[in-house]
């Protein structure tokens, strides 16, 4: 029996004759070429995001028909970049993971694949085999893995390790001319409300039109509506909300009817009757002890009269996320008729404010300590300044929350992957066959992060690398710590530079595998 081979355009011999499996426009790379491709694809992905990391990263401006995106947080660029390639796709779906999982270093993991697969072509280029090397990766991580436990300084966090943990992520990200650290503060205040708030009890609202330091935490929400009717109140204090999910309209008859007027008084009746269904909505509301109503249906115009005759402040048309964060924010229960509304199911609020911002009006819900949710009220000169600002909280929120939940805390400013890197060679020593090669090429591109921390700083990346492998040697944790114009390599710890140990287990974790996943593919077959 002859032996059948397949050739690049998908055609197999059999018998000397050619059989074609593929379609004549699908296109086929195999083996060296397949794998040259996809790593020069990935490589390229992290070479774009690579320049960003650290406090004295630089940023990216990506445009799009007309529209600019200023950041250097690395999911952001690579979700506003239009990525074809099939593995490069792949290195972005790692910072979109990193992003959802814990928040932040999302740069850290995209440049951590990009070096993972430059060490893994060179050794394929030494005919190691794909399979060794995704084993020795594996193996890695693990160690990589113990490396960050050893490494964790504290799991009890006080305010100030909070503090610092916020102010490591914000700094070098665009806050505008409000410093890091302001914003740490107001990050902290956030997450430590009441008797603390999970990061799904805290959202971040932007508004354009005032310099960052305006910049505050309202304690409960913020609600883009409008009042019904400019003559109700701007403020309300010690406010009863109601949120009641009805039209507060004129009844609609559900059979088809028609009704004969034969004389004005009869027409006048009909009216009469029309609008005492109408003022009973603002009555019962205001029988209720309702201050404020909340309503997810229209309110008719002359409803709207008969509230403000009530005194009563009133929102229509309001979409249900919003009605949830009046709800959460408030205690409020969600009722189908005014008709069923009772004492119990309002909800409370310390104050209600409605203030204008440009041609825009925003509510302030505020529910002081008692409040089961609260916003950042994020302020910029720009449309750019507030997007960037509030990129900057999202990440701060989530590395806090991440770091009480998730582990604790690790030295940050490069000092922990130096110390990991240290810990994986060490390790490759007990490892056999070539399999010993993949783990210390391993530890060859956890290097890479505080080599691009010492580049963007201004050091020479060789030299701080061999001081920061010497000190950590000598039993001192160091880093890459950013003073001034320069850099200078010193314990991080005491400069109050901390990272959340979750950001570091996630991102190896995810770069081990988008670069073993891609190592091993050997075939790329694409069809239009």
């Amino acid at each position: 029996m002859r032996n059948s081979t397949m050739s690049g355009s998908g055609q197999q011999r059999m018998g000397g004759q050619p059989t074609f499996i593929l379609n004549e426009d699908t296109e086929r790379t195999s083996g060296d070429d397949a794998q040259t491709s996809n790593i020069a694809a990935g490589k390229a992905v992290s070479e774009s995001v690579r320049t960003t990391l650290g406090p004295r990263g630089m940023d990216k401006m990506l445009v799009s028909d007309g529209d600019v995106v200023i950041t250097n947080d690395g999911a952001t660029i690579l979700d506003e970049m239009d990525i074809e390639h099939p593995a490069a796709q792949m290195l972005s779906d790692v910072a979109e993971t990193q992003e959802e999982e814990v928040g932040d270093g999302t740069t850290t993991a995209s440049v951590l694949s990009g070096e993972l697969l430059s060490e893994a072509e060179s050794l394929l280029d030494d005919e190691v085999h794909p399979t060794t090397v995704v084993e020795g990766y594996h193996q890695a991580s693990e160690f990589a893995q113990e490396a960050i436990e050893e490494e964790v300084v504290a799991t009890d966090l006080d305010d100030d390790q909070l503090l610092q943990v916020a102010e490591s992520s914000m700094t070098g990200k665009g806050t505008g001319d409000l410093p890091a650290g302001d914003l740490a503060q107001t990050v902290v205040e956030a997450v430590r409300h009441g008797d603390g708030l999970g990061r799904g009890d805290i959202t971040v609202h932007t508004q354009v039109g005032s310099s960052s330091s305006a910049t505050d935490l309202v304690e409960g929400v913020i609600v883009d509506e409008d009042r019904v009717s400019e003559e109700m109140a701007r403020s309300v204090t010690d406010a009863s909300i109601a949120v009641v999910e009805e039209d507060f309209e004129v009844a609609e008859s559900n059979i088809d009817a028609e009704y004969q007027v034969s004389n004005v008084d009869q027409l006048n009746a009909a009216l009469d009757a029309e609008t005492d269904q109408l003022r009973e909505y603002a009555d019962t509301l205001g029988a209720s002890g309702a201050d404020v109503v909340f309503v997810d249906g229209d309110i008719d115009d002359r409803v709207a009269s008969f509230l403000v005759e009530q005194g009563l402040l009133a929102f229509e048309g309001v979409d249900d996320d919003t009605i949830e964060d009046v709800r959460a924010a408030t205690g409020a229960s969600r009722v189908g008729s005014v008709d069923t509304l009772e004492e119990e199911d309002l909800g409370e609020a310390e104050a209600l404010r409605v203030e204008k911002f440009g041609d825009e009006e925003l509510v302030l819900l505020e529910g002081g300590e008692a409040a089961t949710a609260v916003t950042i009220f994020a302020r910029g000169g720009t449309e750019h300044v507030v997007d960037e600002l509030e990129r900057g909280l999202t990440d701060a929120l989530d590395v806090v929350t991440a770091a009480l939940s998730l582990g604790g805390v690790v030295p940050g400013a490069g000092a922990t992957e130096t110390a990991v890197a240290n810990y994986v060679r060490e390790a490759a020593a007990g490892v056999e066959g070539r399999r010993q090669l993949a783990v210390e090429a391993f530890a060859d591109a956890i290097d890479v992060l505080p080599r691009t921390l010492a580049e963007n700083t201004g050091l020479d990346p060789i030299d701080a690398l061999v001081d920061l492998r010497g000190q950590h040697d000598a039993g001192t944790t160091a880093g890459i710590i950013s003073e001034g114009q320069t850099g200078t390599i010193d314990d991080p710890v005491e400069y109050g530079v901390l990272d959340p140990a979750a950001v570091k287990r996630e991102a190896v974790q995810s770069a081990t595998e988008a670069a073993t996943m891609i190592v091993r593919i050997d075939d790329v077959i694409a069809a239009n």
